[in-house]
């Protein structure tokens, strides 16, 4: 893609959402870290739903080691991979008052070292608590990415590494809720809504769906 189509793509996003948030429900750090490990292969909307309770039991690292797997677990039934994930973050949460006096830490390379986080989880509590320029590819990301000739590649971490290069460096911090934003409920797997894209017309993505008829 034409870098003055870059940005254009990124100015049409930015004017259709000035300020992007994260649809996860977090009140901190710790509770950001939590629920971005807690949405993987799950959605936003499930991880809302179970963590109030969680967090109101445990609204922090030591609180949350006390309760354990176990009572982690009691919390999060209706997550996909709720066991594993529970002992992941009971196991995260003694690491980080081990190591990090119970707070998250700001670098990639200690939050990749707590059980259960990956790059792409590191990346978003990068962007969102501390402010990092990031970008978390998943496969909403990775989709847009590809489809719009954005930053084609065949990997997530190829499609980042060329993300953090062609996107406007005024627009890094947010980019990532943008293109998310948008391969959730616009640019979607099976049927993207093509009819109501504001960036069909620099898409080469074929065929283009056209709007349902009654």
């Amino acid at each position: 893609m034409r870098r003055q189509d870059v940005e254009t793509v990124f100015a049409r996003l930015r004017a259709a959402n000035p300020s992007p948030r994260s649809e996860l429900h977090y009140r901190n750090a710790f509770e950001l870290l939590i629920a971005v490990l807690l949405s993987a292969q799950a959605t936003d909307a499930s991880v809302n739903k179970a963590t109030p309770a969680l967090f109101a039991a445990a609204p922090d690292a030591r609180a949350m080691a006390a309760l354990g797997a176990d009572g982690i677990a009691a919390h999060i039934r209706s997550i996909g991979l709720y066991r594993t994930k529970a002992k992941n973050v009971a196991a995260l949460s003694e690491l980080l008052l081990l190591h990090h006096g119970g707070q998250v830490p700001d670098n990639r390379e200690a939050l990749e070292a707590l059980p259960g986080v990956g790059r792409k989880t590191a990346n978003v509590v990068l962007n969102i608590a501390f402010g990092q320029p990031t970008l978390a590819v998943d496969t909403h990301i990775f989709r847009v990415a590809n489809r719009l000739g954005l930053a084609p590649g065949k990997t997530p971490l190829e499609v980042e590494q060329r993300l953090l290069r062609v996107v406007p460096k005024a627009d890094l911090h947010d980019a990532h809720h943008w293109l998310i934003l948008h391969g959730r409920y616009v640019c979607k797997a099976r049927r993207p809504e093509c009819w109501r894209c504001a960036l069909a017309d620099l898409c080469p993505y074929q065929p283009k769906s056209q709007l349902p008829t009654a």
